[in-house]
């Protein structure tokens, strides 16, 4: 893996998990004030797409989603995948991380 590309994908990790961590904080903040809310669809790809941190934090920071089982196991388990997916990547797609 080249070290432009390591970086870029450092810089959008950090970036998406700042995004994500942001909009549990927003969709808190418009439960409480009666607006238009953020879909749980939504918080859930985000995870998906790399905010998996982010949003556990978010979610902590905030207490909010806390008693929903999809995202109090599901954040979790995304986390989980994306950790087992970089290691079978290091260690078995011969990459020099």
């Amino acid at each position: 893996m080249s070290q432009y590309l390591l970086y870029g994908l450092l810089i959008y990790l950090a970036a998406i998990n700042i995004v994500a961590f942001f909009l549990y904080g927003i969709d808190k903040w418009k439960a409480q004030h009666d607006k238009w809310r953020i879909t749980e669809a939504t918080l859930l790809w985000i995870a998906v797409a790399g905010g998996s941190i982010g949003a556990l934090l978010g979610m902590k920071l905030w207490h909010h989603k806390t008693q929903h089982a999809k995202f109090r196991y599901g954040l979790p388990a995304i986390l989980i995948l994306q950790i087992a997916a970089v290691v079978a990547v290091v260690c078995y797609g011969h990459l020099p991380i």
